[in-house]
């Protein structure tokens, strides 16, 4: 086998790896590059490889920056299957498209406006590209084993993180290889914990907190304390949230934190997102991932009132009463959250909380370092609200669970390669692995090829 990494390496966006045997090619993962200019520029590069001759796509998770390009690699002309867990081609018929119709509404915003040096703006693909290349989908079961050709076979294992992660395993009769994606928190109070996988001679794993660890003491006592303060200003609280994964983890907090009576039970909470509003609906049909019985699954999809036309979005901006509006994109690249910002940003009263990880870049990732104006829609736009980020929310395990994680292997792999974190966290946890067990652990570069 022969492994090439288009993407995700010293980043965290752009997942893609190119796994060949003999005259077959798989791609693991087809994800968007986000963030810097000249990250997000690859996504209109020509692909590593040319589409048609890929016989497979194989997805850990549902989140774009693993699947959102596929819309363009069908149209580009794959023409083979896609294959995922059952929950992650949900979340796609949901993500996929909701990300074509962003691309069209910002393309012809840049147009309408003028803001952009291509003329006319384009969208990387439409709605009705995304909504065709679902047809591809081929969603199987966790831990069944299934062929990708006679000599290669494949397994998806849950992986925590959100709603159909999965860890996969591809192995011909002798070696084997496990595709990480993104591995969930140990003790998630939604998510249950990632399947323990116990070998393989190849590791390609996420490094995401490769040099960090999340903060022990849990959010609850910091959010609510977040909550209260805005509160106690007159202030509304914005939190852009990725639309799977992060904003359910934000309705369960403010759930819990209503039950306990540590915020106040009539303060407006509102889910801003057409597809975060789809993926919370959709959660209770999944509850064999999730640690919630139905009953709380339902109740807290229900602490939040469901925002889902631009008419009712623009109506909470009208609103001077304290309240919590939740809505993607989670790095504040686009969506209606910038239209809250540039509502809210301004005042000090105010608070935007950055409920997890800001790629370098980034709107969400400017904002967490202090800048004191941002650019929304070709204008700038004072900072004056506070601004405040909340790490121990995130849903990717920090180096601390991933060692634990690893110290189930029973046998030692014969390399390790650190992909989907910025360098230094992968550098960071490249160090660490070799210190505690010795194994060797690489952090390849951008279309490094390796002959496994």
């Amino acid at each position: 086998m022969k492994l090439t990494f288009l993407g995700a390496t010293g980043t965290v966006t752009g997942s893609r790896y190119l796994l060949e045997n003999k005259d077959k090619k798989f791609l693991i993962d087809c994800g968007l590059f986000q963030g810097l200019k000249e990250l997000r520029l690859r996504n209109w590069e020509q692909f590593g490889v040319t589409p048609a001759s890929i016989d497979a796509v194989l997805l850990t998770h549902a989140h774009l920056d693993h699947s959102g390009y596929i819309p363009r690699l069908v149209k580009s002309g794959f023409k083979g299957p896609i294959y995922c867990s059952e929950a992650t081609y949900d979340l796609c018929t949901i993500l996929l498209p909701d990300s074509g119709r962003l691309q069209e509404e910002d393309a012809e915003h840049a147009n309408r406006h003028g803001y952009t040096k291509h003329q006319p703006a384009l969208p990387l693909y439409t709605e009705q590209d995304a909504r065709d290349c679902l047809k591809q989908f081929k969603p199987v079961k966790f831990t069944i084993q299934h062929s990708l050709n006679n000599l290669l076979n494949f397994t998806l294992y849950p992986a925590g993180h959100i709603l159909g992660a999965s860890f996969i395993r591809i192995q011909d009769g002798s070696t084997s290889i496990v595709f990480t994606g993104d591995i969930g928190r140990l003790n998630d109070p939604i998510m249950k914990a990632p399947t323990q996988i116990t070998g393989a001679d190849y590791l390609v794993m996420e490094s995401t907190y490769g040099d960090r660890l999340h903060d022990q003491t849990g959010p609850m006592l910091s959010f609510g304390n977040i909550i209260n303060k805005t509160i106690k200003r007159g202030g509304t609280l914005v939190i852009p949230a990725f639309a799977v994964g992060r904003a359910e983890a934000i309705m369960y907090y403010i759930y819990k934190l209503k039950m306990e009576k540590r915020i106040p039970d009539h303060l407006p909470v509102y889910l801003d997102s057409p597809m975060a509003i789809n993926v919370a609906e959709l959660m209770c049909k999944h509850l064999d991932s999730l640690r919630l019985s139905d009953n709380v699954c339902k109740l807290v999809c229900n602490i939040a009132t469901y925002v889902r036309t631009p008419e009712e979005s623009k109506k909470i901006d009208q609103m001077n009463m304290p309240s919590i509006i939740i809505s993607a994109s989670g790095m504040a690249t686009g969506g209606r959250v910038l239209h809250h910002l540039k509502r809210f940003v301004g005042d000090a009263r105010n608070t935007v909380l950055l409920a997890g990880y800001q790629a370098a870049g980034t709107r969400g990732d400017r904002l967490a370092r202090g800048e004191k104006e941002i650019e929304i829609h070709g204008q700038m736009w004072p900072v004056k609200a506070e601004i405040l980020k909340l790490d121990n929310i995130s849903a990717h395990a920090d180096y601390g669970e991933i060692l634990e994680w690893m110290g189930h292997f029973t046998k030692k792999p014969r390399k390790i390669f650190l992909i989907h974190g910025e360098q230094s966290a992968a550098e960071s946890l490249k160090q660490k692995i070799e210190d505690r067990y010795g194994w060797q652990a690489v952090v390849p570069i951008y279309k490094q090829t390796e002959n496994l």
